[in-house]
């Protein structure tokens, strides 16, 4: 894909969540890792949200570690969180992302 495509399709994403009223961040991964659009960005960023009790989302994604989307959002605390969702948006797992996240190790929940 080449960069104006993808930097089309980063800007469509955040378009979306803004138009849902979330007001959430989206920031589109550095590697190969294909963003969220449309409604499947809408539902994971609620469903994510929803589970870890607010935050900004930072980045999503399809098909992360064996979930169909993968979302990380950064807690007011700093830290961050990955939460892994099924085909209909039900969470599957969360866990520290410390990629993410500064400062180094941050605790999270397993589920």
């Amino acid at each position: 894909m080449q960069k104006r495509t993808k930097l089309a399709i980063g800007a469509g994403a955040v378009a979306a969540v803004l138009a849902t009223g979330t007001g959430v961040g989206i920031a589109a991964s550095g590697d190969d890792d294909t963003p969220l659009t449309g409604s499947d960005l809408a539902n994971a960023t609620a469903a994510a949200l929803d589970h870890v009790g607010g935050g900004t989302v930072v980045e999503t994604e399809v098909g992360d570690g064996g979930a169909a989307y993968g979302v990380e959002v950064r807690l007011d605390d700093g830290r961050v969180v990955e939460v892994n969702l099924d085909a209909d948006f039900g969470i599957i797992g969360s866990a520290a992302d410390d990629d993410g996240s500064e400062g180094g190790e941050q605790g999270g929940t397993d589920d």
